[in-house]
């Protein structure tokens, strides 16, 4: 799996690297990734939740289907209830899911709002503000050459003056 991510990632650039030299992924290759994330997860949580389930008569989670709608409802915080776990396990895997999926939506959702607002990317300021304290270090470096040589000028006007007297 990570050798297919580097083949993806080298194969078809989803990044940009800047001046600074920070790489800036594309939000599309993020939210794809993030999406491939989520429903591997919700795969695996579906197995996992449906052999706990399996085990209660009484259990309303009787399929992978319902067990993967289970997940998907849990992961995007809508729940319908029209399947839910009975088991203890059960209603440990679907809360895990809960805490994951609301923090991948959530991931997805800033990734998508952050592309149509694009004034408020920190990381746009953050190149910015790296520019900008560039120069000032470039204008402060000038500034200590200009003192120092003042320095050495009166030092040695001092000196020729001590002997002059």
């Amino acid at each position: 799996m990570a050798f297919f991510m580097l083949l993806i990632i080298r194969r078809f650039r989803v990044y940009n690297v800047d001046e600074f030299g920070v790489k800036n992924y594309h939000n599309a290759f993020l939210i794809l990734l993030t999406f491939m994330l989520l429903f591997a997860v919700m795969a695996l949580f579906s197995v996992v939740l449906l052999n706990y389930e399996n085990m209660h008569s009484d259990a309303n989670i009787k399929t992978f289907s319902d067990a993967i709608w289970t997940m998907q409802m849990t992961a995007s915080t809508v729940g319908f209830g029209d399947h839910y776990p009975v088991s203890d396990e059960g209603r440990i895997i679907t809360a895990l899911m809960f805490y994951i999926g609301f923090g991948l939506v959530g991931f997805i959702v800033a990734r998508l709002l952050r592309s149509f607002v694009g004034f408020s990317n920190t990381n746009v300021k953050n190149r910015e503000l790296r520019k900008q304290n560039a120069e000032i270090i470039i204008r402060n470096q000038m500034l200590e050459q200009k003192v120092d040589s003042l320095v050495s000028t009166l030092e040695q006007m001092s000196k020729s003056d001590n002997f002059n007297r």
